[in-house]
């Protein structure tokens, strides 16, 4: 007797067959709340410029940038993550622009609480966007990162930007202490409700290319390997994990997303806390290559990657794509 012709007492596929069923059924969902937007903030007025490794990415002004939150509001989008671009010729040693009251992330901040009051601000901390060298905080004579150094720029970094109204700080220089540096900062400062966003669990990875396009942040020599995690380990991510937590961290991080949904898992059963992941400029413009040389139908495949940082348990995705997949989803 074939198989066919057989009653089935347990057919999956009885679960698939009808569309209502299907969705009623679904066990992760996406929704525009899920999505924190990047933007790359640039000083004038006026501009929206190209990048040309991230198509349909571009460096704003603040007022461009204001038009784009409005957009991430209309959409549902729950908060936006700033990135300063700053001329070669702010740059200097240390990355003291970073800090400046009347930086580009202090003053895109102030402009966004007043015209979105709903919308999260988050700001990225680190230095290669301001340092002339390009790696994240002072280096010795010897070319190497000065973690101590870089921590109580860390903190007037932080400062500045809880004075201008930030929500959340986001360190991602993977500086030894960095938690417990920002989180003493703001206390002693009176800022003790700004959350501590932590890229925890950071790799030295091949997908980080565009960025230093869009953010100007390559460094001038060597990398970044000594400070980021290596992308064979699993284990360190758990000790980076713990270390953050004890710090006082209120979210943690994996980045990049698709190559390290395994750690997203890991962290999301190992802590309480808020996971998120980052699917960054390699991961974007490798969707956008492919759909553009059409291999592959962009829609499906973005919001199939997103839902599987989702599933892999993230509780927030920031992705280049938020306001297309906001829109796709509506």
């Amino acid at each position: 007797m074939s198989r066919n012709s057989l009653s089935l007492r347990h057919s999956p596929r009885r679960l698939r067959r009808h569309p209502a069923m299907r969705a009623m059924l679904r066990e992760n969902q996406l929704t525009p709340a899920d999505f924190i937007l990047p933007i790359f903030l640039v000083e004038g007025e006026g501009i929206r410029s190209d990048i040309i490794s991230m198509p349909g990415v571009f460096r704003h002004s603040i007022d461009s940038a204001l038009k784009l939150c409005r957009e991430a509001v209309s959409r549902g989008i729950s908060a936006v993550l700033l990135f300063g671009v700053i001329a070669e010729g702010c740059k200097d040693a240390c990355g003291s622009a970073s800090w400046e009251s009347e930086g580009l992330v202090q003053k895109a901040t102030r402009a966004i609480r007043a015209a979105y009051p709903d919308l999260l601000v988050i700001a990225d901390a680190c230095f290669c966007e301001y340092t002339d060298h390009g790696h994240c905080g002072i280096l010795n004579a010897e070319g190497d990162r000065d973690d101590n150094a870089t921590l109580e720029n860390l903190q007037r970094q932080a400062l500045s930007y809880a004075e201008a109204g930030v929500h959340v700080v986001a360190p991602s220089g993977m500086v030894d202490g960095m938690v417990t540096a920002i989180r003493e900062a703001l206390d002693a400062a009176g800022h003790s409700e700004v959350s501590i966003l932590s890229y925890a669990v950071k790799y030295a990875s091949a997908y980080y290319g565009p960025f230093r396009d869009a953010a100007d942040s390559a460094p001038q020599f060597g990398d970044r390997r000594a400070y980021q995690m290596d992308p064979g380990n699993r284990r360190e991510a758990f000790r980076e994990l713990d270390l953050d937590i004890a710090e006082g961290c209120d979210m943690v991080m994996v980045k990049p997303a698709m190559p390290y949904l395994d750690l997203v898992r890991d962290l999301r059963e190992r802590c309480d806390l808020p996971v998120l992941t980052y699917q960054v400029s390699g991961e974007y413009s490798m969707l956008q290559a492919a759909a553009r040389a059409g291999w592959l139908d962009l829609q499906r495949s973005v919001l199939e990657s997103l839902l599987g940082m989702k599933r892999a348990g993230a509780d927030a995705i920031i992705t280049y794509y938020a306001l297309d997949a906001a829109e796709w989803l509506e």
